[in-house]
């Protein structure tokens, strides 16, 4: 979805929407908060606010003054994967977990459409080198823990996680900012550029190894596999002839990163002598352990899938009803309360297909399909008279990407969270190409208005609900305030976990007539968990 203006228009509206990208950009990596009593939302809900706030800004002053709309086949899959996880929301039992899942993916899809925009204007460049910046702060932030740095925005519950809160997130991110920044550095027209990349590289390549993700280890290893042969020949046919040169600089320095990470002390307290061996031996191992407990997860969920196979039992509503789908001594519940571990799948893929059903996922897939061909028509003259056809290292970099983002998505969430999903849609976007248009629109000044405002207002609410998130923490301080419970139930009153407080809080100093509301809705939000419950039977409900 691009307009048709002339390639390097730019205007001010233009530099705000690309302002507001690297931005968003640098904050959906760098931001979190101290509250600890929430230990995920606490890194996830400001990296919300951010995606959302950038998305608000770049509709309003990208999209929205977008004077004909050329549509193309990557288009009409992406408004088919967001039409109906739109739909799939609606009907979900648990609406506001639903509305923040599909926020994301809203969000997200907007970026894609303002970084593809921007990039047609010319900005392609200051855009990437923003986001190739913020994977390799991501990774700093995450060596930092691992080598002394204590903060209250740290967590060592899944150190080093950095900003992230979580060693598996950080390597995700990084894992997906390699090719990124592999093709900044080899496309890059001044040595300083490279230099810099090349140290990027290895901060990289220091943070995927001391994060000991096998999801991370293992994408990287197929790309690597799958595309070794083509980056070097898309190197052979770079237009300046150092490229081969900029490659084995960006693997040295790569291995440099590895090796400094191996042999310089940290202070990760692994509970293994060979921890990374460990991992690498654990790369594909299905039978124990934490492989074991995905395999039974999956097992369980496509029953899921099979009881709701069209639109999925809503966005974020995984943990809703997965309960229902367990087995006995299900690794993924808890024993004390019967609530999902996490609040999403250990895949990607398992959670979209679950909670937005199968034609959902397909759309998606298609459309990472046709941004792919898009890319490689682009390099093979089918559109000649852009600049990017002489770059052949764009398809590799585009279908890297794509590739490890899917591949990691297999093991753990990447899209349905918001900061990788942020950097693969904004990359996709600046990097990939639009293909032939299928349709083109030259809508009225009113039409585009309306248009606009569907978009426009929707993202507002979403960055308002993610204010309120973040105030609800602020407010909620220790939990041991009821007025402050009350004052962060306000703010947010989908938490499960603030009614529960709410609840226990009330029970103790005012008796059951207080406490059954809390408790009521608590239960209505997780209709299996077993804390409800207890209170309910307490005050004989």
């Amino acid at each position: 979805m691009v307009s048709q203006g002339r390639p390097n228009s730019f205007g001010p509206k233009r530099f705000v929407a690309l302002g507001a990208l690297q931005i968003g950009v640098l904050a959906v990596v760098l931001a979190s908060t101290p509250f600890k009593p929430f230990e995920l939302d606490r890194f996830f809900v400001p990296k919300e606010l951010a995606l959302h706030m950038a998305a608000f800004v770049c509709v309003l002053f990208c999209l929205g003054r977008l004077r004909t709309l050329a549509l193309d086949r990557v288009d009409f899959f992406l408004v088919a994967f967001g039409a109906l996880s739109v739909v799939s929301a609606i009907l979900a039992s648990n609406r506001w977990l639903s509305t923040r899942s599909v926020a994301i993916t809203i969000s997200g899809l907007a970026v894609f459409w303002c970084a593809r925009s921007l990039a047609a204007s010319g900005l392609k460049r200051p855009l990437m080198a923003v986001i190739v910046l913020a994977t390799v702060l991501g990774a700093a932030s995450s060596l930092a823990q691992a080598y002394g740095l204590e903060s209250d925005y740290f967590t060592l519950s899944r150190a080093p996680g950095g900003t992230f809160g979580n060693r598996n997130f950080v390597a995700h991110v990084s894992a997906i900012g390699v090719p990124l920044l592999v093709w900044y550095a080899v496309t890059a027209r001044r040595a300083i550029a490279v230099l810099l990349c090349a140290m990027g590289g290895a901060i990289l390549a220091a943070a995927l190894v001391l994060s000991r993700s096998r999801a991370a280890w293992l994408a990287l290893l197929v790309v690597a596999i799958l595309l070794a042969m083509p980056v070097w020949r898309a190197a052979l046919r770079v237009p300046h002839a150092d490229a081969g040169r900029r490659l084995i600089l960006l693997g040295i320095f790569a291995v440099v990163g590895v090796v400094l990470s191996l042999v310089l002390p940290n202070r990760l307290n692994w509970k293994s002598d060979s921890p990374y061996l460990d991992s690498v031996r654990g790369v594909v191992a299905y039978n124990s352990g934490s492989g074991r407990g995905r395999i039974i997860q999956y097992r369980n969920t496509l029953h899921m899938v099979e009881a709701y196979p069209i639109l999925g039992v809503g966005p974020g509503n995984w943990p809703v009803h997965y309960p229902r789908f367990a087995s006995r001594n299900d690794p993924s519940l808890t024993r004390d309360d019967n609530v999902t571990a996490n609040p999403w799948p250990s895949s990607d893929w398992v959670a979209l297909i679950a909670e937005r059903g199968v034609i959902s996922v397909v759309a998606l897939l298609l459309a990472f399909a046709g941004i792919i061909i898009n890319a490689f028509q682009l390099t093979r003259g089918s559109t000649t008279n852009n600049p990017d056809a002489r770059d052949p290292f764009l398809p590799v970099a585009v279908t890297a990407t794509v590739l490890i983002a899917i591949a990691v998505g297999f093991f753990d969430a990447v899209l349905i969270l918001a900061a990788p999903a942020f950097i693969v849609w904004a990359s996709l976007g600046a990097l990939g190409a639009t293909g032939r248009t299928r349709s083109e629109w030259t809508p009225s000044t009113g039409s585009r208005a309306r248009w606009s405002l569907v978009l426009v207002v929707p993202l507002f609410l979403f960055a308002l609900q993610s204010t309120g998130m973040t105030l609800a923490m602020q407010a909620f301080g220790t939990g041991d305030r009821l007025g402050r419970v009350e004052q962060a139930a306000i703010l947010d009153p989908g938490s499960y976990r603030i009614q529960m407080r709410l609840a226990l809080l009330a029970l103790n100093r005012h008796g059951c007539a207080q406490a059954r509301p809390h408790a009521l809705r608590a239960q209505a939000m997780l209709p299996a968990a077993g804390a409800p419950r207890s209170i309910l039977r307490h005050c004989g409900g």
